[in-house]
């Protein structure tokens, strides 16, 4: 199969394509050919080498964590999917490196997994797992969103921030976000009360009294210093300190756990358009399509989600 791979930690440049080995599943897992993938800041990171301590990959390392498409063979011990169901997930993170969404065909577990709806394209499936989950998993498991309540959630205009503002709003929450002026008029689109111009204005200085806080730029003083007493904050970019964590406040961080059942939840939601799913561009599964679509999200100008296509 096509596989878009890195042999080294670098730039851009270093994504490059090969032919691999089709995976190989296992007794509970799915082989999925893939439609669509995307990109998300983690895969950068990664391919600049800054995950060496969290994984010992061997190269060539296949990135990526989003996939929709079709399933193709099916484990034997698998029994709620098979062979022609349209699929959406993110897989568990391959410990040696070889099992990424940039390629033709993935193996995924199958509590991992959750059916497309019909009403939503594979461009569309791809952009929502890993930046929907981890906006989910803050908003509605961790921080216990409540409506009336007040929520900051920082860098609204990221691909988790998006998801995070309208899950926050369809629990009933007042939403508060940080963002660059030309993203205002996204932002509203999504139901923001309110948006504070980062460049300019801190929110120590316009907010105050707020029930909970998603921490993803990491300013976790910031945060805390918006917060009620019994406020609740957690961050996705930063690891609090014994001094933050000792406050009246919960703070704690998060790092996504893959989930097909909560997967399925937000699939139901964008198909009712109750979510909208926000594609800032789209790239071909090609060395070139990556290269540009890498520097496209450490560009930080992307608003939304960026799709790869496999357009074979």
């Amino acid at each position: 199969m096509k596989a878009i791979v890195i042999d080294q930690y670098g730039t851009a440049e270093e994504l490059h394509e090969t032919e691999m080995e089709i995976p190989e599943i296992a007794a509970d897992e799915v082989l999925v050919e893939v439609a669509a993938t995307s990109v998300n800041p983690i895969d950068w990171k990664a391919r600049l080498g800054m995950l060496k301590k969290m994984f010992a990959w061997t190269f060539p390392v296949v990135l990526g964590w989003d996939l929709a498409g079709t399933i193709v063979e099916v484990g034997k011990d698998v029994t709620s999917f098979k062979i022609g169901d349209q699929v959406f997930a993110r897989p568990d993170i391959d410990a040696k490196g070889k099992r990424g969404t940039y390629a033709e065909f993935a193996a995924v577990k199958e509590d991992k997994l959750a059916l497309k709806p019909q009403e939503i394209s594979f461009e569309e499936a791809a952009a929502i797992p890993l930046a929907g989950l981890t906006a989910w998993q803050v908003i509605v498991d961790r921080l216990k969103v409540k409506k009336g309540e007040k929520v900051l959630i920082q860098a609204g205009a990221g691909g988790v921030g998006i998801f995070a503002i309208q899950i926050a709003k369809y629990l009933g929450a007042y939403v508060a976000t940080t963002a660059s002026p030309r993203n205002n008029k996204l932002l509203r689109s999504l139901g923001v009360d309110e948006i504070i111009d980062y460049h300019t204005t801190s929110i120590k200085a316009t907010l105050s009294d707020y029930d909970a806080v998603f921490d993803t730029v990491d300013q976790i003083d910031e945060g805390l210093s918006i917060l009620k007493p019994s406020g609740r904050l957690v961050t996705i970019a930063g690891q609090p300190t014994e001094e933050q964590g000792s406050r009246t406040q919960s703070v704690s961080s998060w790092w996504l756990q893959p989930n097909g059942e909560e997967l399925s939840l937000l699939g139901k939601l964008v198909a009712q358009g109750k979510v909208k799913v926000i594609i800032d561009s789209t790239f071909a599964l090609t060395a070139s399509g990556l290269q540009a679509a890498h520097k496209r999200s450490e560009s930080h100008h992307a608003q939304g989600k960026i799709i790869i296509k496999n357009t074979k």
